[in-house]
């Protein structure tokens, strides 16, 4: 009798205690779902880290909040884009990215282009000392001759990446203010403008601050237009590299030999140049065109097909670079401008 009022008494408590784990599961995945769909329907504007973004807007450069919060609610996270940035396409071997970027119909679409736009091309090369081939290569590499300039909105690309992004928040939060000075500087919608997954914008794939700060106006005329008025693009990529040190008449890259073994310990695939050409024949690495002993480069070890490839940048090289900081592109670019430079004069001869 004694052992049957016990099992009894067990039962009952496991009831007890099953039932109020039960409770107490369900009343958690209410809340955590419910917690879910909050985090969901809040509107995006909402978010503590937005919210600091607009006021410091509003107290730094007078916009509207209610303004503010009004585009930002408009805003869609776009995970391709995170996905994007963890695989750039600079981050390639040399030998893929040079058979992406130094084809045929881009050498060809190139001339084209030149053809097409040789005043502007002559006018900003004289005005600002930057070979038409570079100016038009660096079109080629960023938009195919301005034909693929983004599909994302601007807003969504740079929003994206200034809350979602940690490793380069500060970066992308102020081109996000750049853009909205922009926007409102030039009176166009900040909620359609079309761009790159990092927000870049137009045929030259300009950031917003540097639109801001090195967009020109060609003829003069009505606003600064990126993305269709192609004087304003030669113009705006001319200004930008002279503003960031173009040396006139100077060498850009070349090829180089190596012999012994000295050279494997120099520093290599840094973009700044470093050396001069006098202490790199020391450590046996000689440029295969005639330099001045005393230009410095830098020394690059880039992945061919089959085997090294060896090169020189020097100051100019660098200063292609500021436009896009990897080895990679600035190669890009040097190695398309002298295709299409070749080409062209082939095909006028």
């Amino acid at each position: 009798m004694r052992r049957a009022i016990i099992t009894t008494f067990i039962i009952c408590m496991f009831t007890i205690i099953s039932t109020s784990y039960a409770t107490t599961s369900k009343t958690s995945s209410n809340a955590t779902k419910e917690n879910t769909v909050n985090q969901q329907n809040m509107q995006f504007s909402q978010r503590q880290d937005v919210q600091k973004f607009i006021n410091l807007m509003v107290k730094k450069h007078q916009f509207k909040k209610e303004n503010l919060e009004q585009i930002f609610n408009k805003v869609h996270i776009q995970q391709s884009i995170l996905k994007t940035m963890s695989k750039p396409a600079e981050t390639w071997s040399w030998y893929k990215y040079q058979k992406f970027f130094l084809t045929t119909s881009r050498i060809q679409g190139g001339i084209t282009f030149w053809n097409n736009h040789a005043k502007t091309l002559a006018d900003i090369e004289k005005k600002d000392g930057v070979p038409a081939s570079v100016i038009v290569a660096i079109i080629g590499v960023e938009t195919a001759y301005g034909q693929n300039q983004g599909s994302y909105r601007v807003l969504d690309s740079l929003s994206t990446l200034a809350f979602e992004y940690p490793k380069r928040k500060k970066f992308f939060q102020s081109e996000l203010e750049a853009y909205l000075l922009l926007a409102r500087d030039n009176q166009f919608d900040v909620t359609s403008m079309l761009g790159s997954y990092a927000g870049a914008i137009g045929q030259g794939q300009f950031m917003p601050s540097s639109y801001r700060h090195y967009a020109v106006n060609y003829n003069g005329k009505g606003q600064t237009d990126l993305r269709s008025d192609t004087d304003d693009v030669i113009a705006s990529i001319g200004n930008y590299l002279e503003k960031h040190g173009w040396a006139r008449n100077k060498i850009i890259a070349s090829k180089a030999q190596v012999t012994g073994s000295r050279y494997k310990k120099l520093t290599k695939n840094q973009l700044k140049p470093q050396y001069s050409v006098a202490f790199l024949k020391k450590h046996g690495v000689v440029p295969i065109i005639s330099v001045p002993s005393t230009a410095k480069s830098n020394f690059m070890v880039l992945e061919g097909k089959n085997t090294p490839q060896y090169w020189l940048g020097f100051h100019n090289f660098y200063v292609i670079s500021r436009y896009n900081p990897r080895i990679n592109y600035a190669m890009a670019v040097y190695q398309l401008s002298e295709a299409i430079k070749k080409a062209r004069t082939l095909s006028n001869h």
